[in-house]
């Protein structure tokens, strides 16, 4: 029996929506009755799906971006997710900076760019973001100064923007463990998963996104840690 306080998602843009986990979240929003809207550097497989090209680590691009999917949604927008990332494994010495703050500029800045954008649209409909930190967002590794550091500013960035916007949005922190994506393809050996790595289908947690943004008003998922039952990273 469908419980008729649970939200619909309504309209949801999802950054990062043409793979990974932000297809597996813009499907699960579709087959959910939603609509999602798509940001991403690729065009997402389904030629159907409002997309638009954004360079997530400029935040400009990211705006506009933002404001011409909400356009083509009538202005209506009930959801984000920030599901878009990128990494550059090596130690500090290693990386340049250009390659080091790209991940930064991406994961962190790009994540609040796009939710600054959202604003205004989110708070007219009370809508519900979700940003996504990483359990390498709570733990420290080496040879991860720049994906820590920026996930670890998304968890800071989500915790503040929750109790900055209590009552008018909802916010939730997902940490999730690793994916079977191509987020790790284009790693040296040494920084992939090993062959007998347990990894989650990113189905299964595009499946806790669209919980947290159904949940009845009034009631928030503020954080949630979705992982393989052996994830090294965690806890």
């Amino acid at each position: 029996m469908t419980d008729p306080t649970l939200r619909s998602p309504g309209t949801v843009l999802i950054t990062g929506g043409a793979s990974g986990l932000g297809a597996a979240t813009a499907r699960a929003v579709l087959a959910a009755g939603g609509t999602p809207l798509i940001i991403d550097r690729d065009k997402p497989d389904d030629t159907e799906l409002a997309w638009e090209y954004a360079d997530l680590a400029d935040s400009g691009d990211a705006a506009s971006a933002v404001a011409a999917l909400v356009r083509r949604a009538g202005g209506r927008l009930d959801g984000v997710v920030t599901a878009a990332g990128t990494d550059a494994c090596g130690t500090l010495a290693e990386l340049d900076t250009e390659t080091w703050e790209r991940v930064v500029r991406v994961n962190l800045l790009g994540t609040a760019a796009v939710v600054r954008a959202a604003l205004p649209a989110l708070r007219a409909a009370r809508g519900r973001v979700v940003t996504v930190a990483s359990t390498l967002g709570l733990r420290a590794l080496s040879d991860a100064t720049a994906y820590c550091a920026s996930k670890f500013g998304v968890v800071g960035f989500t915790r503040a923007l929750a109790a900055e916007t209590a009552g008018e949005i909802g916010v939730t922190l997902l940490i999730p463990g690793g994916m079977r994506t191509a987020f790790f393809d284009d790693r040296p050996e040494q920084y992939k998963p090993g062959p007998d790595a347990k990894l989650n289908d990113p189905a299964h947690v595009a499946d806790s996104i669209l919980y947290a943004m159904t949940r009845p008003d009034g009631c928030e998922l503020r954080e949630l840690v979705v992982c393989a039952s052996t994830e090294t990273s965690w806890p």
